[in-house]
């Protein structure tokens, strides 16, 4: 088993990444696990208070949790996989049965923040990517999927997601094995994350045989 993490701000193209990634191998040997899913459950709190959570800060997530799910899996145990409402800010009860495959990945804006969760990867990727380009592939996505106001995402820019980038995200840039830079869009990059994913799944199985 290959446990990989993925970093990035938002926007910088970590979804197209771990997307190439799944491509390159064999669909039924990798599980992606969302940082998403594992912010703190707030059902304790009035919805006013949820609404008021900043999902760009560390304390936002569950830390605990979601190490001890990849432990989990390493250790060849299934998990429930918590899912997350981001319009009641609050954890949901329904879980995501996920089941240990040969390549873990394990995708975020802080993936590479906390340590016991690093210290159990073998493979940290930071995607980075021009703030401007950030901002930009922000607004075009929630103004499509969210309907959200232009107004907003630009306060939303200034007040939380920059502040918080700069605090909490680059900084964990220093972990990481592999820099992509330009995101999804830098294909040699991407060709040679592929093949040192498959050489290292390769190397495994041999060992293990």
């Amino acid at each position: 088993m290959i446990i990989i993490g993925i970093a990035g701000g938002t926007g910088s193209g970590k979804t197209t990444v771990v997307r190439k990634i799944l491509e390159s191998l064999p669909e039924s040997s990798v599980a992606v696990i969302p940082q998403d899913s594992y912010y703190n459950d707030q059902s304790n709190l009035p919805l006013e208070v949820r609404k008021q959570t900043n999902f760009d800060h560390p304390d936002a997530f569950e830390w605990p949790l979601l190490s001890h799910h990849i432990e989990e899996l390493k250790a060849g145990r299934a998990i429930e996989q918590p899912t997350y409402s981001y319009i009641t800010c609050t954890r949901l009860p329904e879980t995501v049965h996920v089941e240990p495959k040969d390549v873990i990945i394990v995708e975020g804006i802080m993936t590479l923040y906390d340590k016991s969760l690093r210290d159990q990867m073998d493979l940290k990727i930071f995607v980075d990517a021009e703030p401007d380009e950030r901002l930009l592939r922000v607004i075009v996505r929630d103004i499509a999927e969210r309907d959200h106001p232009l107004e907003m995402l630009i306060s939303k820019y200034r007040n939380v997601l920059k502040p918080m980038h700069d605090e909490f995200i680059e900084p964990t840039k220093q972990f990481a094995d592999i820099i992509i830079p330009n995101g999804g869009n830098n294909e040699r990059a991407i060709n040679m994350m592929q093949l040192y994913i498959r050489s290292a799944l390769k190397e495994r199985k041999m060992s293990v045989g």
